[in-house]
């Protein structure tokens, strides 16, 4: 996409007005819309790849459902090739193969990380952490067991919280397109420093023209820029996180099911395993360098 014909640089405010009314037009109106029902996601049926990648096209994202509940890491493995998504990050607490499994850790470097346990997840975007050079543009979750209670998570394509945020106050877009709009400090345990400190914009445009965005409502870990604007364009925006509007869509994964998503903005309930079940709650989790393929 040439630069001045993108919709997501403040200068060009007509490409915008036109893109933003095309986005909004047939946007889906509730979680429904976006849930595809397939086969075997390890093998789509052309219309079943087709049918993910319109609602990817859409709104970032798109769930699959199928009748598959086994314990089996190629279904995330094979369904990511099917979008050409490849280019794992393999982040500290993954799997050997890259995939993380996400279930309630009882001992071990994981048990200290929100992921691995059942309390609540704030809203954020998928590694917001790494460095610019490692920023995850796609996100894969493939539901194993769900939990007894909980564990519901909240979706936004962060192309609506741009949208909001824009149609607010441009400037709340400069401010969040600064370098250093958002910082994470560094990941000390014991003395040793895990990761250095991050640095980076919450809203970019990426070489293709594709808007990415970087953002977590954590209040703790977090060093948010102390000028006016920024700060204004922060609250702005958990203001309306954490209100009921209708492009926020909510629900839990079922045994089966999956979310594929351009790294949206998403959270996570609370959650119960059950005490009589050995089955407790477990997703595996996939994050890539790469965007879906075609969307």
């Amino acid at each position: 996409m040439e630069k001045n014909n993108n919709p997501f640089l403040l200068d060009n405010e007509s490409a915008y007005q036109t893109w933003r009314a095309r986005k909004l037009e047939n946007y889906p109106s509730d979680l429904p819309n976006l849930i595809v029902e397939v086969n075997d996601p390890r093998q789509l049926s052309r219309a079943e790849h087709e049918a993910i990648l319109a609602r990817c096209r859409v709104a970032n994202m798109a769930i699959y459902a199928s009748a598959i509940k086994d314990e089996d890491k190629t279904i995330i493995h094979e369904l990511g090739k099917q979008f050409n998504l490849t280019q794992l990050n393999s982040n500290m607490c993954a799997d050997d193969d890259g995939v993380t499994s996400l279930t309630v850790a009882n001992g071990g470097k994981r048990q200290t990380y929100i992921p691995y346990t059942n309390r609540p997840i704030h809203w954020h975007t998928d590694g917001y952490y790494n460095s610019l050079e490692t920023q995850i543009h796609a996100l894969l979750l493939h539901c194993v067991h769900n939990a007894k209670e909980g564990g519901e998570n909240a979706l936004l394509d962060h192309e609506i919280a741009y949208i909001w945020l824009r149609d607010e106050n441009p400037e709340y877009i400069h401010a969040l397109m600064q370098p250093d709009a958002m910082c994470i400090p560094a990941n000390i345990v014991n003395g040793e420093e895990l990761r250095p400190v991050h640095c980076g914009p919450v809203f970019s445009v990426m070489p293709d023209g594709h808007l990415h965005t970087r953002y977590t409502k954590r209040t703790r870990s977090i060093n948010w820029k102390e000028d006016k604007t920024t700060q204004e364009a922060v609250k702005f925006l958990e203001s309306q996180l954490d209100g009921d509007s209708a492009y926020i869509f909510r629900g839990t994964l079922q045994p089966g099911q999956g979310l594929i998503s351009n790294n949206v903005l998403h959270d996570r309930t609370g959650f119960t395993d059950s005490a009589e079940s050995s089955e407790h709650r477990l997703l595996y989790r996939a994050r890539y360098y790469q965007r879906i393929a075609g969307s």
